[in-house]
């Protein structure tokens, strides 16, 4: 489904203004910065102190600071005990208004508990994930879809058994949270006490979705993914191709136990391969390669520097072996390289494991993206792949269409949701007697013909 994205209006972003229990930072809503306007008049006009002002916003206290049009900053409660009425963002479907039987069963309560604040990378990550998930809420406002959006901001310090106190949290019909292990249980316990489906957003660890049938794990956890990568290297390669590991020398690598694991497999199903070194010698390093059959080169290590001396090490190589086939099997740290090594990645037909791709080619992504940057005056934060408010762009589309169409029996299986994700993909599995985990795996394929594939498992 195509969507034509223009505009978000401004209000658009306010934050819901929620009871926040045992955190370090309590704020309302959020303020854009209009011209001339000052600390003190954004302070006064909001009825608070400049010193709660600031503390909201701990950047304001660095020295040289200055107040600069279209800035977004957090308003916190004028005072304990006289805070703001909550704010609920409410998606009116139509201009006709709708009878109380109609709201009841049209609307959609969707419950956000996340550490929404501006104090450490945590929670400004998680504003970025929010931020997506109002544009989301938007797009579907246009759609004719009805939602009840709440906000709580839940940090790692914060009491979550406080936060379910509020009167609201029981009528959610979804929840998206939380971010931090310790919360999982206690979130948990509410949601399948309150027939509410509770959606992990990011990985966690526990067993929780073996207890509760309204459990949705949107990542799985690292050894799952690894067994997966396994299994489709193997479907792909094992009868077609040489393997060949490249020693990395990476003492701090993080994919160790993976090419260890991945090795003992070849070795138990009786399939050949070479090891090297990056720091072999040219001569030495060629004889490993066939020349008969492809070659698929893994490395031990994630990282930009290895990677690209082991590029360095295969153009040395496939220039004086002009006829030699090479793929490479990859991570998916690598998609924060792409900028710089994509050539590379079509000269040697990578293949890359995961449960996303964020294609910034895509014309639907970059209208988000400059969706994004008109509605906050900022742009997305570059540092992750995959882009944290894409992700939760596509979660609420994901969940809040199955639920329109399902409601409380949806399960999460994509060929319920009629929706394109722009980068994250959902289908979900369900666990045992407990709840669902998504099961969505892909190679990425950057192919020899300078084109992507999507090679679905």
């Amino acid at each position: 489904m195509k969507h034509k994205i223009k505009y978000l209006l401004v209000a658009l972003l306010m934050i819901v203004c929620s009871q926040s229990w045992g955190q370090t930072t309590k704020w309302c809503d959020v303020h854009q910065v209009a011209k001339r306007e000052t600390i003190f008049g954004i302070a006064k006009s909001y009825n608070v102190s400049i010193q709660d002002l600031l503390n909201a916003n701990p950047e304001m206290k660095v020295p040289g600071y200055e107040l600069k049009k279209g800035t977004w900053i957090f308003v916190p409660f004028a005072k304990a005990g006289d805070q703001k009425a909550e704010i609920a963002y409410v998606n009116n479907s139509s201009a006709v208004t709708p009878t109380a039987s109609q709201v009841a069963s049209n609307v959609i309560k969707v419950g956000v508990m996340l550490p929404l604040h501006n104090n450490d990378g945590d929670g400004k990550r998680m504003i970025e994930f929010y931020r997506g998930m109002l544009l989301a809420f938007n797009e579907l406002k246009k759609e004719g879809f009805t939602t009840d959006v709440h906000a709580w901001n839940v940090p790692i310090d914060g009491d979550i058994n406080k936060t379910l106190q509020d009167r609201n949290a029981a009528s959610m019909n979804m929840i998206f949270g939380p971010l931090y292990s310790n919360q999982v249980k206690t979130l948990s316990d509410f949601c399948k006490n309150h027939g509410i489906k509770m959606i992990v957003p990011f990985s966690i660890n526990g067993n929780e979705i073996a207890e509760n049938t309204n459990f949705f794990q949107v990542y799985e956890n690292n050894d799952i993914q690894s067994t997966k990568a396994i299994a489709a290297f193997l479907e792909r390669f094992k009868k077609s191709h040489h393997p060949v590991f490249i020693d990395c020398n990476d003492d701090k690598s993080k994919v160790g136990a993976f090419t260890s694991t991945l090795r003992r497999q070849l070795e138990l199903d009786k399939v050949a391969y070479d090891l090297t070194n990056l720091n072999s010698s040219d001569v030495d390093f060629a004889k490993h390669f066939s020349k008969t059959v492809p070659n698929v080169v893994i490395l031990n290590s994630e990282k930009s520097p290895q990677l690209n001396a082991v590029i360095t090490k295969l153009n040395t190589l496939t220039k004086a072996n002009p006829g030699l086939a090479i793929s490479l099997y990859g991570y998916n740290q690598w998609f924060m390289y792409q900028d710089y090594v994509l050539a590379s990645f079509f000269k040697y037909n990578v293949y890359i494991p995961s449960t996303y791709y964020y294609n910034k080619n895509s014309d639907k992504t970059r209208a988000f993206e400059k969706l994004y940057t008109t509605t906050y005056g900022e742009a997305m934060n570059n540092t992750y792949i995959p882009r944290i408010a894409i992700n939760g762009y596509d979660q609420v589309q994901f969940f809040v269409r199955g639920y329109k169409k399902q409601g409380a029996k949806f399960k999460g299986v994509a060929s319920d949701v009629a929706y394109k994700s722009l980068q994250n993909r959902f289908n979900f599995e369900k666990i045992g007697q407990g709840g669902y985990r998504n099961k969505f795996f892909q190679l990425i394929h950057f192919k020899l013909d300078q084109t992507l594939e999507s090679l679905v498992y």
